[in-house]
């Protein structure tokens, strides 16, 4: 059943909870750019820019509450959450593409507007609520990011895949990362460096590149963190080499 205007804007403010004093900003934030070509209309292009430093914002303050104050880690995670292929997950959660007004037969899948529209609908719901940083919390980010914590533990695993991916394409043979560890300190209080990586094809155990002894992490008071420094560590110099 197809919906007609009236019905999605109502529909999708039942969904998030949230009823807008002025529904202008909730349409312009559902409209593309294509739609707004051909009907002289505004399209999501603006509050998307606002809404992507909203959902900053809210990210920051969420990982500095967790006691992430780091501010390369924060950098880090920040990205991985406001990915577009993240934004697109919870944007499916919310059906948005069933909301969207776009022009004719206007392709959403596979496209980055379901990342945009997302951002685009933080940004209404912040103008709309007298720049209200934590209504944008507890109606899009709380309720829809609700794996927040364990995309935020699946860094140091897509760090890793990242090298391996790179490594594997570079050596065109399947292979893995053998680190060492440091460990000092007291049992409540430890002190992790990984250190003397090496880079071997699996079936051989053949040392496929040597790599600089100096290359170790800083001091971790655990040991993903200790692994997610020296990754990266290993993929910058890679890199390097290449440039």
């Amino acid at each position: 059943m197809v919906m007609n205007k009236e019905e999605k804007l109502r529909k999708i403010q039942d969904f998030i909870g949230y009823r807008f004093k002025n529904e202008d900003y909730l349409v312009q934030s559902l409209t593309t750019p294509r739609l707004a070509n051909e009907t002289g209309e505004l399209s999501y292009e603006y509050l998307e820019t606002l809404g992507d430093a909203v959902i900053k914002l809210v990210f920051i303050l969420k990982l500095y509450k967790q006691g992430i104050q780091d501010p390369g880690k924060i950098t880090k995670i920040k990205a991985l959450l406001e990915s577009d292929n993240t934004l697109k997950i919870v944007a499916n959660r919310i059906n948005l593409q069933n909301f969207i007004f776009k022009s004719g037969n206007q392709q959403i899948k596979g496209t980055r507007i379901l990342a945009d529209v997302f951002e685009a609908l933080s940004g209404a719901i912040f103008l709309d609520s007298n720049h209200n940083f934590n209504l944008v919390e507890e109606k899009l980010i709380n309720p829809f990011y609700e794996n927040f914590d364990s995309i935020i533990n699946s860094l140091v695993v897509n760090i890793k895949s990242e090298l391996l991916e790179f490594l594997q394409g570079k050596f065109k043979t399947n292979v893995k990362i053998k680190l060492e560890y440091d460990v000092s300190g007291l049992a409540h209080n430890p002190s992790w460096i990984a250190k003397n990586p090496k880079i071997l094809e699996i079936n051989t155990k053949k040392e496929l590149i040597k790599l600089p002894s100096i290359i170790k992490s800083s001091n971790f008071g655990n040991k993903p963190d200790a692994k997610e420094d020296i990754y990266l560590k290993i993929m910058d110099h890679l890199k390097s080499r290449e440039d």
